[in-house]
């Protein structure tokens, strides 16, 4: 007769003690290496029982030993617990696009939120709280790895726990890696849910498979990666998942201090017809009470009503709480801080002069990274990179050619690699850089509009190809100036704008002369406007007539496109120049 199988967590609740203590006791005891998922039989059930009442008992007797010595006698050095209570973890569900995230969610609201008739508000906050077994879980109601990094990349650190939704019968696609690569930037646990295993076509081992390729071996084959088969459709499996994050949490020791400093960022805002500014806050220390007089941004208020997920009214909010605040002067973005202040003098103060820095900041804003200056930025070691291609079969290209730059001193990190466009989600990732140098780069692909508006915000340099040759030496190009050599700019020639040319889906053409040296393909060039420089950029294409040339000598007339600049005018001059290394 076969032996009864469960899981080591699951002989931690037998014996009413937390799976965290359950496993550093045995540790102790000389069963290392045991995970909280990790499966056991009855037998050796019994032994972990047998060793930890064994480890309770040196463990009293020890204590007993200590209070029994002289008050003179010096303590020994005890491990100093966390400060603060355990507190419901932050959860934020992320995956690919039609593999079940917002289904997932809705089935657990149905099942786990009580449903009450309560007054006031009726629609989403944005988040709310599921109860099981008696502990709670805040749910971001925000499904999509662009949310969860646009926080981030403002400086929030909302989420303690990040859920990857892969389907059973599609696998692990691309929006998936992208999802991994977000999970990973933030440095949160990652629980992945198999989803859609009622499906015929579902294969659970396959998507296990495909998880251990690329380098998260679920723990079922003997890994690190918690993987929870579930059917968001009929339920099956849904628990088991819950469960699963509330054993992440306790092996987090996820903690909040209802009386400590409050740490509290807004998560969604709107403007509301009847109620004015409304913002989605999450708590997770300290706690937030009616009429707390606070700071969030460049705006203030003093809360005049708070409301949970149920739109119950509450008179405070501790630590692990989704609540919705009003009273605002104006709607804050996401991903800024709550801060309390005592008088609404000192919060006007503080939001003016703040303002009074946006504003100065924005008069002298960093200009838009170029290439050139991140050739010139020397004082990083690392270089972090957004890569996007058109094809799976373009992507694998370059980042087998990425492989192969090296540059002694100088890390290439590929936060994320994928496949389409260059998206506003891919600029806010290599915005949350904060060690290395960002860099989004393109590979067949163009740059949507959006993403060129972040990114001209944040400074982040991204660039695009036609040509892998060209990619990965401008790459190993910044890798190696950020070891430290020199450039300086050599001219080589001088023309001048007679006539520009508007051409759909190319951009503006400039019909120049050359009047000194030679402008050549690809080089360096500067756009003088009455004397002054407008613009730095590369020569993109050059023809003469019809024909694509490599160079144009003094004396001819030739056409000239400036790589990502339309604003070229007639009588602008064009310095041409290369940069060259200076030799140690």
């Amino acid at each position: 007769m076969a032996l009864s199988k469960k899981r080591v967590y699951e002989v931690a609740r037998e014996l009413g003690v937390p799976t965290k203590e359950l496993i550093e006791a045995l540790a102790e005891m000389g069963m290392p290496g045991l995970k909280a998922v990790n499966t056991v039989d009855e037998e050796e059930a019994e032994v972990i029982r047998e060793l930890f009442e064994e480890h309770k008992g040196k463990t009293a007797t020890a204590q007993a030993q200590k209070e029994a010595q002289p008050a003179a006698a010096a303590p020994a050095k005890e491990k100093k617990p966390k400060p603060g209570v355990p507190r419901p973890p932050v959860v934020a569900v992320l995956g690919h696009i039609d593999h079940g995230k917002t289904t997932l969610l809705d089935t657990i609201r149905k099942t786990h939120v009580t449903q009450e008739e309560v007054g006031g508000i009726t629609q989403s906050i944005g988040a709310y709280q599921v109860e099981v077994d008696g502990r709670l879980i805040t749910f971001i109601d925000t499904p999509g790895h662009k949310a969860f990094t646009s926080m981030r990349a403002r400086g929030a650190q909302v989420t303690d726990i990040a859920v990857l939704v892969v389907a059973a019968d599609d696998g692990v696609m691309a929006q998936t890696l992208e999802a991994i690569d977000h999970i990973k930037a933030a440095g949160v646990p990652m629980i992945v849910a198999i989803n859609k295993i009622d499906k015929p076509e579902a294969n659970v081992d396959r998507v296990m498979q495909e998880l251990a390729q690329i380098g998260y071996t679920p723990e079922d084959w003997g890994g690190d990666t918690i993987t929870v088969p579930v059917s968001a459709l009929t339920g099956q499996g849904v628990q088991d998942l819950l469960e699963m994050i509330l054993l992440v949490a306790e092996m987090e020791d996820i903690r909040g201090d209802p009386k400590g400093e409050l740490d509290a960022t807004v998560i969604e805002s709107h403007m509301d017809p009847a109620r004015g500014p409304v913002a989605t806050v999450i708590v997770k220390n300290g706690t937030l009470k009616e009429r707390d007089i606070v700071v969030v941004g460049t705006t203030w208020g003093r809360i005049r009503a708070l409301y949970d997920h149920q739109g119950k009214r509450l008179k405070e909010a501790g630590p692990g709480t989704p609540v919705q605040i009003l009273g605002l002067e104006d709607v804050p973005p996401a991903g800024e801080r709550v801060e309390l202040v005592k008088k609404p003098n000192q919060a006007k103060a503080l939001v003016e002069e703040r303002r009074r820095a946006a504003l100065e900041q924005r008069r002298v804003a960093r200009p838009l990274m170029t290439f050139e200056d991140l050739l010139q930025a020397a004082e990083r070691k690392k270089l972090a990179v957004v890569l996007k291609a058109e094809s799976v079969g373009a992507l694998d290209a370059a980042r087998l050619e990425l492989g192969t730059i090296e540059a002694e001193g100088v890390d290439l990190d590929v936060l994320h690699a994928g496949v389409g466009p260059i998206t506003e989600s891919d600029v806010l990732l290599a915005a949350s850089v904060e060690d290395a140098q960002p860099l989004v780069v393109g590979f067949g692909v163009k740059v949507d509009s959006k993403a060129r508006r972040a990114a001209d915000e944040r400074g982040i340099p991204v660039r695009t190809y036609d040509i892998i040759y060209d990619l990965t030496q401008d790459i190993e190009r910044a890798m190696r100036r950020l070891l430290g050599p020199e450039y300086v700019e050599v001219k080589v020639g001088e023309a001048e704008v007679l006539k520009t040319f508007d051409i759909d889906g190319v951009g503006r053409v400039a019909g120049c002369v050359v009047r000194s040296g030679k402008v050549v393909r690809g080089a360096r060039v500067k756009v003088l406007r009455l004397g002054e420089e407008v613009f730095a950029g590369e020569i993109g294409s050059l023809k003469r007539f019809a024909r694509d040339v490599r160079e144009v000598q003094a004396g001819r007339e030739c056409g000239i496109r400036i790589r990502d600049y339309d604003d070229v005018q007639v009588g602008d001059v064009l310095e041409i120049y290369t940069l060259e290394e200076v030799q140690a």
